[in-house]
């Protein structure tokens, strides 16, 4: 299938239209007023966009909720002390985006299966999210599956899906073309998107999955509104993405694992690359394979996990070392990047909420005493929302 432009996005039109339509749908409902000081435009050049955005539907005025009234116990300076005063004239209204009229595809691959769900332009999820095992590696098998998946997704969409997001552990080009993904064992120019679409005839977008994430954050999440924002994701590997203003702090090179071998505890265990405790030791397969050693015999995740929250103490001794490590990792990060927020997440972080104050000991002693507290947050995990992030990439395309 051969896309033409008009199917990637919403409409055509100018910069500051996009920029404007952006910025309700990270803010929306929100005042006229307030979306001119953000976008930095007149109200006039701002209702031009707004009335042509109305009546294309990608837009719509909505009541505010509040009405203005003087609070008789704290009364402004200003305010006339007139009990139960209620704005006069024209209703005071907001814009948000007609969210319901579009919908899109989100589809992550992973390390243990698929995930796929569909979301409105809001990119709030529509229904259940869809799980199941990856069925085979090869790109036969996955273009197969992935197909599936979309086609079953789109037949339980409210409307025609507009777009598709793939997001993965590796790295693409120019959203099109996967070069190198080491759990599915791709290391050459693989065409995804465009089969995807030859098999759905739905535009589709392949993204990294740590940045799928990062946008995701910056556009409807955690990151809205916060100047400098940090994410790590912690799993099978480790993961690093950074945000100024809302926009991805860009490389080539950002999908490689650029933060896998950060020193962190010289006696900790040794990586494949024959490091001493890099940063690796964080990871789902050293954790595993140290409390192995530890307990003198073979043992899962899930094992390991089970241990710690018995309290085993050779288990409770190795989380607490293991949340120390992660400390300083945040403080080295935080140190050079200065980040006002950081978001720990990946399929391993869950552990490391078994010991916060073990994290917060390790930050404070690779940190000035001086320097701010480190804003930091372990959220619950589940690759629902990385689909759900993989859908945010399509939208954001899709808007411009």
């Amino acid at each position: 299938m051969k896309t033409n432009v008009s199917q990637w996005h919403w409409f055509e039109a100018s910069a500051s239209t996009h920029q404007t339509v952006k910025a309700i749908a990270q803010y929306g409902p929100i005042a006229r007023i307030e979306l001119a000081q953000k976008l930095g435009l007149t109200q006039g050049a701002l209702s031009r966009i707004t009335s042509d955005l109305m009546y294309w539907g990608v837009i719509r005025e909505v009541q505010n909720t509040k009405n203005p009234t003087v609070d008789m116990n704290h009364p402004s300076d200003n305010a006339p002390l007139k009990k139960h005063r209620i704005g006069r004239g024209r209703p005071k209204t907001s814009l948000e985006l007609c969210a319901q009229q579009r919908s899109f595809i989100g589809i992550n691959i992973h390390s243990t299966g698929i995930t796929a769900t569909v979301t409105d332009a809001l990119c709030v999820p529509q229904g259940k999210c869809l799980n199941e095992p990856l069925k085979g590696t090869d790109v036969t098998s996955v273009v197969r599956q992935l197909g599936d998946i979309a086609l079953r997704c789109s037949a339980s969409s409210p409307v025609r899906p507009a777009m598709i997001g793939i997001s993965l552990g590796g790295h693409s080009v120019d959203g099109r073309t996967v070069t190198y993904a080491p759990f599915l064992k791709w290391d050459g120019d693989v065409r995804l998107a465009e089969m995807i679409e030859d098999s759905c005839s739905t535009p589709t977008l392949l993204s990294n999955d740590l940045d799928a994430l990062l946008l995701h954050e910056n556009w409807f999440s955690n990151a809205v509104n916060v100047p400098r924002f940090a994410l790590v994701t912690i799993g099978s590997g480790i993961g690093y993405a950074l945000s100024e203003n809302g926009e991805a702090v860009d490389r080539p090179d950002r999908s490689y694992g650029l933060v896998g071998h950060i020193p962190l505890d010289a006696e900790g265990p040794v990586c494949y690359a024959g490091h001493a405790g890099c940063s690796q030791c964080l990871t789902t397969d050293s954790i595993v394979s140290e409390y192995a050693t530890i307990i003198g015999k073979p043992c899962s995740i899930e094992e390991f996990m089970n241990d710690v929250n018995a309290d085993r103490p050779q288990a409770r001794r190795l989380i607490d070392r293991s949340c120390y490590r992660l400390g300083i990792f945040i403080a080295i990060m935080c140190n050079f990047a200065m980040p006002d927020k950081v978001l720990i997440g990946g399929e391993t972080s869950s552990l490391y909420r078994h010991n916060l104050e073990s994290i917060r000991k390790g930050m404070n002693a690779y940190r000035p005493t001086q320097a701010a507290n480190i804003d930091f947050a372990i959220p619950d995990f589940s690759w629902d929302s990385w689909a759900i992030s993989a859908a945010a990439t399509a939208i954001a395309k899709y808007i411009g």
